[in-house]
């Protein structure tokens, strides 16, 4: 079996991911996380949605990771992403890792929110 390296241009991928943070870059980042096409960013959870929707148009779908299990978005979020026009993809955090990874590979413009499982 050959085995290839994955190389990802642009946006970085996560490395892992256990309960409370996540591991981006070798970097450890604890509580929510963003990665944007502008850089990775601490997130405030489900009711911060002001830096997604400022870069709505760099990005082709936005994965929302709501923790170990996937969960509802609020309402008032759901509202405000819809308005924006932001496309999303809700999930559990670990799908929506593993999902970001595997399109960022495929050169996808995507970008990921998620709380810590």
């Amino acid at each position: 079996m050959q085995l290839t390296e994955i190389t990802y241009a642009g946006q970085p991928p996560i490395d892992a991911y256990a309960p409370g943070y996540f591991r981006v870059n070798e970097a450890v980042h604890d509580g929510p996380l963003a990665i944007l096409p502008a850089g990775i960013t601490p997130w405030k959870g489900l009711s911060d949605w002001a830096s997604v929707i400022a870069v709505v148009d760099d990005f082709d779908v936005i994965f929302v990771g709501t923790g170990a299990e996937i969960a509802l978005l609020p309402a008032a979020a759901k509202k405000k992403l819809e308005k924006a026009g932001v496309p999303y993809e809700l999930m559990a955090t670990p799908a929506a890792c593993r999902t970001y990874n595997v399109l960022l590979s495929e050169g996808r413009r995507v970008a990921i929110v998620a709380l810590p499982i």
